[in-house]
């Protein structure tokens, strides 16, 4: 059966400030998770968004303790500092950290996701329209939403889904925005990101007039590229 009905508030939490995360941590993934490495479509920054997001799913509980747990030590109140950065106002403070390092800690691994050229251009279509429009969201300058923005481009099965992130420069910096989803209560990003149906993901970054920079990932179960793409 085919999942139309998504997610909810699936907008990331938009910074006016850009944060750079580095943990010095010198842990090696196995890099099986690469799964774009040798992708000729794909941006580096696109490729290391797919390795950022499969080092999630292979070990969600690793990836907590390795990349969002030290975070914790630089939030003063709702004020989140790092260091050579301006501080973030955040909504909801440290308390949405803690509770997405539980949340990860108790996460079972998913299967890898890999990289679909049709989803791609999907999403390279919307990244495309709003570094011209300077819009924010799921929906085109046309109105179009996600769900058509990737049928124009192929068939999808089982379940499609849409992360956007604006204002993150690194493949770390989008992922854990987004896993921590601060303000959004319903966590849409983050299971997104955690749904075991996706197999297939494509991916898009560029400037934005506003923010600066922005990614969109779209997330499918399975997904046929048309003939003529």
């Amino acid at each position: 059966m085919k999942k139309v009905g998504i997610t909810v508030l699936t907008i990331t939490f938009i910074s006016l400030v850009n944060l750079s995360f580095a943990t010095g941590l010198g842990s090696e993934w196995d890099l099986r998770l690469h799964t774009a490495v040798h992708t000729s479509y794909l941006s580096p920054l696109e490729k290391e968004v797919i390795f950022e997001i499969n080092k999630l799913r292979s070990n969600p509980a690793r990836y907590a303790r390795d990349y969002i747990e030290p975070l914790k030590k630089h939030y003063k109140g709702k004020l989140f500092y790092y260091p050579g950065d301006n501080p973030l106002k955040t909504k909801e403070g440290v308390k949405a950290l803690y509770e997405c390092v539980r949340e990860l800690k108790r996460e079972t691994p998913k299967p890898l996701v890999s990289p679909d050229r049709g989803l791609s251009y999907a999403a390279r279509y919307h990244v495309q329209d709003q570094s011209k429009s300077g819009r924010v969201g799921h929906y085109s300058s046309n109105r179009a939403g996600f769900r058509e923005r990737i049928e124009k481009y192929g068939k999808w099965n089982i379940r499609i889904a849409e992360n956007i992130a604006y204002g993150n420069i690194s493949a770390k910096q989008i992922v854990i925005y987004l896993l921590i989803d601060d303000g959004i209560y319903s966590r849409g990003h983050r299971k997104n990101f955690l749904q075991e149906d996706f197999r297939k993901i494509g991916v898009a970054t560029g400037s934005h007039p506003y923010y600066e920079n922005m990614c969109v990932m779209d997330f499918a179960g399975a997904f046929q590229i048309y003939s003529n793409q």
